[in-house]
């Protein structure tokens, strides 16, 4: 899923591919931001917003062929997201960055920005994690509805609570504590207002429990 609204990104989080779990990148990302793996990204590395993620292209990638530069295509084909697309610029990999550089920027029209290896792109996500959380606060600020919606996030007792109910992992548990603040008050949602925020089977299943 690419599309806005596909991937809904719990306030202050990052949302990143299971793919990249254990990597060095996700464990210099581990403490410094609030990090979350799912395996159904698709094309997408890391949602940093509902509207902006992250496509990573790896040295090994650009040595590998042109794969990379069909993932990218299809991303921009499909997707009504803000995609920053952060490139490792090594010794091996210089000779394919200006193809790159041309495809990315000239010809798909998004951002393209060099990094040396995966310890400078854990810092330059949380650079623009920090960008992504000043510009919902600035949402937040102008919509007073999404003003009382704002997390009294949650204990952790409170959210593994949560994530107990059939087909709510951490993600959905943020999301449903953002919106409704207590399990008292999830508990009492009508089945409509849970939709809105997990979609119909897994609120169905909410419902139920």
């Amino acid at each position: 899923p690419v599309t806005a609204g596909s991937i809904v990104v719990p306030y202050g989080h990052v949302i990143g591919n299971e793919k990249w779990r254990g990597s060095e990148l996700a464990q210099r990302l581990q403490g410094k931001v609030r990090l979350i793996f799912e395996d159904a990204l698709g094309l997408v590395d890391f949602h940093l917003s509902n509207r902006t993620c992250i496509l990573f292209i790896s040295e090994a990638d650009l040595v590998a062929g042109d794969e990379f530069k069909r993932r990218l295509v299809r991303f921009r084909n499909a997707s009504s997201l803000r995609g920053i697309v952060i490139v490792e610029k090594t010794q091996i990999s210089d000779q394919y960055y200006s193809g790159v550089q041309k495809l990315v920027v000239l010809e798909l029209g998004m951002v393209l920005l060099p990094v040396a290896n995966q310890g400078e792109a854990s810092q330059l996500i949380i650079q623009l994690v920090s960008f992504c959380v000043r510009e919902q606060s600035r949402d937040r600020a102008a919509n007073p509805f999404l003003r009382k919606q704002r997390a009294q996030l949650a204990e952790p007792a409170v959210l593994q609570a949560v994530q107990r109910i059939p087909g709510v992992g951490k993600t959905k548990a943020l999301l449903l504590l953002q919106q409704f603040g207590s399990i008292r008050r999830l508990c009492n949602a009508p089945i409509n207002e849970l939709e809105q925020v997990v979609g119909q089977a897994v609120a169905q299943q909410i419902y139920t429990f």
